[in-house]
């Protein structure tokens, strides 16, 4: 992506983010991006994990903070992916609750949708939305 080129980036909460980085990387073939701090033994402050074509920020759902990050409430994200068949059977073996199977959509997309232990809906499939 170029420098000026602006681009949108979710925040995902977890009541264990580490966890879940753990989760995602089984089930939906994500890579952690960043990690702070990196020692495993200090609660997360910030991370950042690449799924499919997007990256993705995670956030510790037990802050005790009210600041406007303080996320609790799960979200729903939807991914381009290539192979949304082979991510399928990859999260199905991971044991992803599939919240819904393979489905081709009228508008042109192949896509799947799971839930991750955290509540989250992640929705994964070849609909790529154009910018303009």
């Amino acid at each position: 992506m170029p420098p000026s080129a602006q681009g949108a980036f979710p925040i995902v909460p977890y009541p264990d983010p580490r966890a879940a980085i753990g989760w995602l990387e089984r089930a939906l073939g994500a890579r952690a991006l960043a990690v702070h701090p990196p020692e495993p033994d200090q609660p997360l402050v910030h991370a950042e994990i690449r799924v499919g074509e997007g990256v993705v920020m995670l956030n510790d759902a037990r802050r005790t903070d009210d600041g406007p990050f303080a996320l609790r409430d799960p979200v729903a994200v939807y991914v381009v992916v290539g192979d949304p068949d082979a991510l399928h059977a990859r999260a199905a073996a991971a044991g992803a609750e599939i919240v819904m199977g393979l489905t081709d959509q009228p508008y042109g997309s192949r896509e799947f949708a799971v839930r991750d232990p955290g509540g989250n809906v992640w929705s994964l499939g070849t609909y790529r939305p154009e910018v303009p």
